[in-house]
């Protein structure tokens, strides 16, 4: 998209739609804007979670201190499950040994610290536990999406959300399309009528098969499901909850609720390790005769897309506000931000730390991650899954744990599904 005061990629938009507001109309002219805080404050900051994403998320955040006035960021613990993974990051931000902690319990012993602000990017099998224990510490949270893998997971994150909104804590999901502006300009559009009421639409992430690992000789199960965590329904949830959960999250935002139910199928064609699927199709039913097809893939050499598209009763827009058809004309807000909403997303919590004026995404990040495996529940079994099968005590799913669990690693209970045996619908119901 580019900056014009239209919403709008590529061609043209057939109608003059959105007029930007003349107080915002310049404000993204470099791509980086400064955030005033109220006053000089220190901020103590440490990482759970030292792969790829916990590193880039450690480096955002450094990043975005920059455009936070009066803020200092230090960096001031590390923990991981492997010793190896610390070594690069603790050199690198000079941690001592005795704030590096490793192994099932790394996560206690870095709470017990003075560490302020946690980012948390281990695999989503751990999300819930570790979220609960950081707000019980009464930490600042960034969490990475997913933030669970089964049904308990979920609840447990928006019910310790809902403790962090008492205890004035801040929560930053890293769903970043909520951060980036020209989502937020569609999602402003959208909710005052420039479409009229969504009344259907489609949502993608298709694309290739992501990195994997084989079993090493004499490696625990342990260590083989955290390290090839991708591929593992019980370690990430499979990718429609994974990856596919930011395209969910768009439509649950843009049309303010959750969906009733979903329906729909899958299969498993081309992995050579774990028991997800490669390909998921679902129908989610978000009633009042509203419903959104959800399609993701991972498999190389096939068309890929990511994107989310809806249907108004009165025009229809992109996810990112391209090419937008409305007839309307809406004066918005033009959401100055950083230009790389990864940032943007780390300048809205540590803002919203200095300012004292908590943001919570627990529910919101939450209900996605619900949502899609609502999806991934009716495509494992074939079956219509409601949500209240989910988040009602006695429903179908609700007492749902995938195992090895959390509580499993910690406990040394830990025995790794059998490579690519995956569900059978009809069957596995």
């Amino acid at each position: 998209m580019n900056d014009k005061s239209e919403i709008k990629t590529g061609e043209v938009s057939r109608r003059d739609f959105i007029k930007t507001s003349v107080t915002a109309a310049a404000a993204l002219a470099g791509g980086n804007v400064i955030f005033a805080a109220s006053a000089k404050r220190k901020l103590k900051v440490a990482l759970l979670g030292c792969g790829g994403r916990g590193k880039g998320a450690l480096a955002n955040c450094l990043e975005a201190a920059r455009f936070v006035n009066g803020l200092e960021l230090e960096v001031v613990g590390l923990a991981d499950w492997f010793e190896d993974r610390i070594k690069e990051p603790a050199g690198q931000y000079n941690i001592p040994a005795s704030r590096c902690f490793t192994g099932a319990d790394a996560y206690r012993k870095l709470l017990e610290t003075d560490v302020e602000v946690v980012l948390m990017a281990t695999p989503p099998n751990f999300r819930p536990v570790h979220f609960e224990a950081a707000i019980k510490a009464g930490k600042h949270v960034f969490m990475e999406k997913p933030v669970a893998v089964d049904p308990p997971g979920g609840r447990k994150i928006i019910e310790a959300g809902e403790t962090a909104q008492t205890k004035g804590l801040s929560v930053v999901a890293g769903t970043q399309r909520r951060h980036q502006r020209n989502y937020l300009r569609t999602a402003y559009a959208v909710e005052h009528g420039a479409i009229g009421k969504i009344r259907g639409g489609c949502i993608w992430w298709c694309g290739g098969a992501l990195w994997y690992n084989t079993k090493n000789p004499n490696e625990s199960d342990a260590d083989y499901m955290i390290r090839n965590w991708v591929s593992f329904t019980e370690m990430s949830g499979d990718h429609i909850v994974e990856q596919h959960v930011h395209n969910i999250d768009i439509a649950n935002w843009f049309i303010g609720h959750p969906p009733v139910r979903a329906l729909g199928f899958g299969g498993r064609a081309r992995r050579r390790t774990g028991n997800q699927f490669d390909f998921h199709s679902v129908q989610f039913d978000y009633d009042d005769d509203l419903h959104i097809h959800s399609m993701c893939r991972q498999i190389n050499g096939c068309y890929n897309r990511v994107s989310e598209h809806f249907i108004g009763s009165e025009g229809a827009t992109w996810g990112d506000g391209s090419n937008m058809d409305s007839s309307k004309s809406i004066e918005i807000p033009d959401f100055p931000s950083h230009k790389d909403p990864y940032v943007q997303e780390h300048i809205d919590l540590l803002r919203s730390i200095v300012d004292e004026k908590p943001i919570n995404e627990a529910r919101n990040v939450g209900e996605s991650t619900l949502t899609a495996i609502m999806g991934r529940i009716a495509t494992y079994t074939g079956q219509i899954v409601r949500w209240s099968d989910l988040t009602k005590e006695g429903g179908q799913w609700y007492d749902l744990i995938l195992r090895p669990s959390a509580a499993d690693f910690e406990e040394g209970n830990v025995t790794a599904p059998p490579d690519d045996v995956a569900p059978i619908p009809g069957r596995d119901a």
